[in-house]
């Protein structure tokens, strides 16, 4: 770049000449000069190399460089007037003046043509990316202004809203309607829009994203500039929601914390030790300082994670002994591995929560429910009384109550084993803990929501009159270690949940939190839509936490337990022996057959139960 200005001197000074008198003449008068171009020449060189002209990245020629090209140019023509008048060559004032002016246009010009050479021999035969920029406002165009000289993105055209900058044009690019869109896309062959607009509302956006999705071409969205460096905050419409914030009641965090006297210095089991309520148990009981924790658990993953999660937990924590941390991978239907584990590990306490709970999976898959459901619990309940375990919690759900879908009935079908075992049972005592929803576990309705939300919508409803119980995951963790400490045997406890929520209710509050609006029949401008959808196969619209009448009181106000009635030993023991020969004749009909016929209420054909809109 230097060599490039050092040859535009002279060429400067032929075209002023040129200007100033013929064209025989200037070449003469250029002779002339000569001596004092020469010196020119040199002086321009210490004048380039200071003001660190030659170091202008040719893509980065803006203003800032155009500005400092003209204080060099005019350097140039004072230099140029002052060592002419030196070698006494006599031009006027207006020559120099003249000179200065060339020069810079002549410097300017040459950096704007080499740089179109270069971008055309980088990108040579390289596919080039055409975009359109959707608003035309200030990071529009700093959007455009950054893309003009990419080797394979090319911006086409804005697309704005406002009326007032539609027909303009903007960095050489026009401003379209957003009408006129598909027919941009058409005629341009445009493969990208790109959403410069960062106010605009994520289910603007999402209605932008569909639009476009039809028209065959791709859609990007980013935040301003001064988002980005931090000058401005993010927008992000979806806030943080709290699940407690939903339960129509009080929370009772507080009042549900577990007696460390019934877990500390223990051996407690806990099963499903990687799903959402059983790690939530694992941290709680590891809070009470256990002897040792062992994690049952049948995802490798989900055991691998929660293992490290409380190995750090228990290695930071300030008791004397550091309480072992026993991970074992497998299923509770293995009877061997089950009593191998109980056996070796000297078990006090079992924490049963390994599931299977989601409503329309275990639908489409009753075997296999009932055969973890049932067969599971079963086969850890027995192996537990048999390896002489202190005591045995079931986490149980209200579906188990008059279930009309194969979850809820597997979940009551595995509290009649353990009413069972609690009536016989010699030393070892049964209990089971019942609650509804729980706000954050997998497949609940709140996750559920948050990420349809986040999507634009629509938000899903089964059911208008849809009403559920809800609790928190510490609620109903607390509930199970308080039940571990009032059992006696047999109990079914439940917790003081309140009244019902409407799930209606709850997906409008959702919308609103987030900081949206819901989009109905009276609001029809409204950001995100609820769909109703149509009860599902297994669910139903209201959910019961207790199969008789009333509740027995418990040393804490808020926990109430149920006797309930039970299958004899012999109706259980026919039961299990059914199910077994269902699952292993693979015959989905008579597993359902025999699920009838001993879980009360059990109609498949009644509205079902399940999470309102997806799945728990």
């Amino acid at each position: 770049m230097l060599g490039v200005d050092l040859v535009l001197v002279p060429a400067a000074l032929f075209l002023t000449l040129g200007l100033q008198q013929q064209g025989a003449t200037a070449s003469g008068e250029l002779a002339r000069a000569a001596p004092m171009l020469g010196l020119l020449m040199v002086l321009g060189t210490v004048l380039s190399l200071l003001m660190g002209i030659p170091k202008i990245q040719l893509k980065a020629y803006d203003l800032s460089g155009i500005g400092r090209t003209a204080v060099f140019a005019m350097a140039m023509a004072m230099a140029a007037g002052g060592l002419g008048s030196a070698a006494g060559l006599g031009y006027a004032s207006g020559v120099y003046i003249v000179f200065g002016l060339v020069f810079f246009l002549l410097s300017a010009a040459s950096r704007m043509i080499l740089l179109q050479i270069l971008w055309a021999i980088y990108r040579g035969d390289r596919p080039r990316r055409r975009v359109l920029i959707y608003g035309a406002g200030t990071t529009g165009v700093q959007l455009a202004s950054a893309l003009r000289t990419h080797e394979t993105i090319e911006p086409v055209a804005f697309t704005d809203d406002n009326a007032g900058l539609q027909g303009m044009t903007i960095l050489g690019l026009p401003v379209y309607k957003p009408a006129r869109i598909p027919e941009i896309v058409r005629k341009r062959r445009i493969d990208r829009v790109l959403l410069a607009m960062p106010s605009l509302s994520l289910p603007k956006q999402t209605q932008i994203l569909r639009e476009m999705e039809k028209l065959g071409v791709e859609v990007q969205a980013l935040p301003s500039f001064a988002q980005l460096i931090g000058e401005e905050e993010l927008i992000d419409k979806l806030s943080p929601i709290m699940p407690g914030h939903f339960l129509g009641r009080e929370k009772l965090d507080d009042q549900m914390q577990a007696s460390e006297t019934h877990y500390a210095g223990r051996t407690v089991l806990v099963s499903g030790a990687g799903g959402s309520i059983g790690s939530e148990l694992c941290r709680q009981v590891l809070a009470c300082g256990p002897k040792r924790l062992v994690l049952y658990e049948l995802s490798e993953l989900a055991l691998y994670q929660i293992e490290m999660e409380l190995q750090l937990l228990a290695e930071s924590s300030e008791t004397e002994i550091v309480p072992e941390i026993v991970p074992v991978l497998g299923s509770v239907t293995d009877a061997r591995l089950v009593r191998k584990t109980l056996g070796e590990q000297a078990v006090d306490v079992v924490l049963h929560a390994a599931a299977y709970k989601h409503v329309p999976m275990v639908e489409a898959n009753p075997l296999a429910g009932l055969a973890n459901n049932v067969l599971g619990t079963a086969t850890l309940a027995r192996e537990a009384q048999e390896a002489g375990v202190e005591r045995f919690v079931l986490i149980s759900s209200d579906k188990a109550v008059r279930p009309t879908n194969v979850m809820g009935a597997s979940k009551r079908l595995a509290e009649l084993v353990v009413q069972d075992l609690a009536a016989r049972a010699q030393g070892t005592v049964f209990a089971m803990v019942r609650f509804g929803n729980v706000l954050g576990s997998s497949g609940s309705v709140i996750p559920l929501f948050q990420e349809q939300i986040a999507r634009g919508g629509p938000v899903t409803l089964t059911d208008p009159r849809v009403t559920r119980y809800f609790m928190t995951v510490q609620e109903a963790v607390g509930l199970v270690l308080q039940a571990g400490g009032f059992a006696r045997g047999g109990e079914v406890f439940v917790l003081d949940m309140g009244e019902p929520v409407l799930i209606a209710k709850l997906a409008r509050q959702m919308i609103e939190a987030s900081g949206y609006t819901v989009r109905d029949t009276r609001h029809p401008d409204g950001d995100i839509e609820i769909r109703v959808t149509g009860l599902r196969p297994g669910e139903k619209l209201h959910e019961e936490l207790i199969i008789g009448e009333g509740f027995l009181t418990t040393a804490h106000e808020k926990i109430f337990a149920a006797r309930e009635a039970r299958l004899s030993e012999i109706e259980v023991a026919s039961a299990l022996r059914g199910l077994r020969s269902a699952v292993a004749a693979a015959d989905d009909d008579a597993a359902r057959a025999l699920v009838a016929r001993w879980v009360e209420g059990y109609g498949p054909d009644h509205h079902k139960d399940g999470d309102e809109a997806s799945t728990s």
